[in-house]
């Protein structure tokens, strides 16, 4: 996918999602006319009575799917569930495509997405599909045939549900299947022969584009049209004014081929999100723009929605008073490119994070999961001392004993999110190290 603002060609999901990638000195992402994010605090949703709600982790595990008879082949999976026994309702989500080799994509972590989820008290299954990351197998290209493309997708989707059914901690009467980008395209692939047990399919940006195929946005039209002529479960669509990949003429044909049949689906278009509304599932921000319309829609086909359980966020370190927000010459150890830098960051949205390191080592990060983690990582990747925040959001950091570095961690929390956090963007201090995180958020070949 290619980031309107931001992101070269190079960028990839969803995400990550799920889907990422890290720019050195991007272009400030302000420069795009405000979403509904462009403000300084953006709330967490729904969570006013959680402080009587249990506390429960993400128990995120990792575990492999065979997709054939022999298990020759097996999908690396994530799995995230509440404490306890269960048996749970259970979402899948299914991934994007970065452009170019599969193999190079990282494993699916949609924690923005899941943890959202668990709070509700479902198991949130993300498998890599075949010829992704480290799933076995082969990726299924199948030319300009996306309708087969899709069907390809929808088998591996078919056995990790078939797999997952059989869980004792999973309610296989209540399911849910997900996917943003080419996951979304696969999701309404799989919704032609769906489980008994499947309630509802959700399309995030749902599609796949092949710029080099004559009439790819025809071909990828008329799938949509032969899945919803064989599909009877309940679908919800979601998609943004500002995508960077999907304009609106093509999302409303695709829609409307989808429903020609009488397929039963609803479109939500929620305008736009930041500078691309495509990253929406993998950044945390975004989950108060899809959370209401999904619980909307889960309720009506008899899906739970009720928080059970209280999840954390990542938490921010306090404010330190070290010194102003945008007293960029305040930033210690840094050089001019350092200044620069952190010039840049101050133009992001939030949640966004700068770190450095007393050898003059920076990196900020924006969006995802938890860009504290990731511009620490990335620091660190060009220091050999440890790297601190400097600045989160809206607030200098600096001094805060409590402050995350790379070697500490973040206090308090289990567990701190991979340099892979879906849908951050970053920049760091060097450019040798800018494609060293990358984010599948598009589905692009």
């Amino acid at each position: 996918m290619v980031l309107s603002k931001v992101l070269t060609t190079c960028a990839g999901i969803c995400a990550a999602a799920t889907c990422a990638v890290a720019i050195a000195q991007a272009k400030p992402l302000a420069e795009a006319p405000p979403g509904p994010l462009a403000r300084a605090q953006v709330p967490r949703i729904a969570l006013q009575d959680d402080v009587y709600l249990p506390n429960a982790r993400m128990n995120e595990q990792i575990i492999r799917i065979p997709v054939d008879a022999g298990g020759e082949i097996a999908l690396q999976t994530t799995i995230y569930k509440p404490d306890g026994a269960g048996p749970f309702p259970m979402i899948v989500f299914n991934h994007g495509k970065i452009p170019g080799d599969p193999r190079t994509q990282e494993r699916s972590d949609p924690l923005p997405f899941a943890r959202e989820f668990v709070r509700r008290g479902y198991v949130v299954v993300a498998p890599n599909r075949q010829g992704f990351g480290q799933s076995g197998g082969v990726y299924q290209q199948d030319g300009c045939d996306v309708e087969r493309n899709g069907m390809s997708q929808a088998s591996d989707v078919a056995a990790t549900i078939g797999y997952m059914s059989k869980q004792p901690y999973v309610d296989a009467a209540h399911i849910v299947v997900a996917g943003t980008s080419h996951g979304g395209l696969a999701t309404m692939a799989y919704g032609t022969e769906a489980a008994p047990g499947v309630r509802a399919l959700i399309n995030f940006s749902g599609g796949l584009r092949q710029d080099s195929c004559a009439d790819w946005q025809g071909n990828l039209t008329r799938a949509f049209g032969e899945y919803g002529d064989k599909t009877k479960v309940p679908s919800l669509w979601m998609y943004g004014d500002n995508d960077s990949v999907w304009n609106a003429p093509l999302v409303t044909g695709m829609y409307a081929a989808y429903v020609a049949h009488g397929a039963s689906a609803k479109m939500v278009d929620y305008g736009s999100y930041k500078n691309d509304a495509h990253r929406l599932v993998g950044d945390r921000d975004g989950v108060h723009v899809w959370w209401p319309a999904v619980e909307a829609f889960l309720a009506r086909v008899g899906m739970p929605t009720g928080l059970q359980y209280r999840v954390s966020d990542p938490s921010s370190p306090k404010a330190s008073g070290f010194a102003s927000v945008d007293a960029v010459d305040s930033v210690p150890y840094v050089d001019e490119a350092g200044r620069n830098g952190y010039r840049n960051f101050l133009h992001q949205y939030p949640s966004r994070a700068f770190a450095v390191s007393d050898t003059g080592a920076w990196s900020w990060a924006e969006g995802g999961d938890d860009p504290m983690s990731v511009a620490i990582a990335n620091c660190q990747k060009q220091s050999s001392a440890p790297c601190r925040l400097y600045a989160v959001d809206n607030s200098v950091v600096w001094g805060d004993q409590g402050a995350r570095t790379a070697d500490s961690g973040e206090p308090g929390v289990s567990s701190v999110s991979s340099v892979s956090s879906v849908s951050s963007v970053s920049s760091v201090s060097s450019l040798s190290s800018s494609d060293e995180v990358r984010r599948a958020v598009a589905s692009r070949e």
